[in-house]
């Protein structure tokens, strides 16, 4: 068993893992665990049980309104991890940071440009149909945010992975 006095070996594993401002780590994953678990939900829970116990008319307002509140919450998750994870790099050092951050910073920034992409085209467009009771494209629309918001999970999944398996 590797303890602090145990000689070489710990020193090594510290070297490997730099040391985080506990906060700034604390944040980020908590931003992390809103984000992704809160497409989790929808995904899994409730698009398909509103799919099937709701009109299109009852369906699609419910969705619109619940991704709105959702998507007000994604916006703040995505400004704490980018700030907390530059803080964490910043304190380390680019060239210091273990390959797994960097993979995770450029899967973040994909995902946030996909998000970006979601909040500003589908779901505008999905907020629309509702409006004007078009409910062919708000299906439509609803479909798309779904597959897009898979594809984030996805690469929410990945980027979690990286910080665990890329050292």
């Amino acid at each position: 068993m590797i303890s602090p006095g145990s000689g070489p070996q710990w020193r090594l594993i510290l070297m490997k893992d730099p040391p985080m401002p506990a906060l700034m780590k604390f944040l980020h994953v908590l931003s992390a665990i809103a984000w992704l678990g809160g497409v989790s939900f929808l995904l899994f829970a409730l698009r398909p049980a509103a799919t099937e116990l709701l009109a299109p008319p009852q369906r699609l307002p419910l969705m619109a309104k619940t991704l709105q509140r959702f998507f007000s919450l994604v916006w703040v998750t995505i400004v704490v991890l980018l700030l907390s994870g530059l803080a964490m790099l910043m304190g380390v050092g680019m060239k210091n940071a273990p390959a797994g951050w960097h993979a995770m910073l450029g899967i973040g920034l994909v995902m946030f440009a996909l998000f970006g992409h979601i909040y500003f085209g589908p779901f505008r467009r999905l907020k629309q149909a509702v409006v004007a009771a078009d409910w062919r494209e708000g299906a439509r629309r609803a479909k798309q945010i779904a597959t897009l918001s898979t594809v984030n999970l996805v690469l929410g999944v990945l980027a979690i992975g990286a910080v665990f398996f890329l050292v």
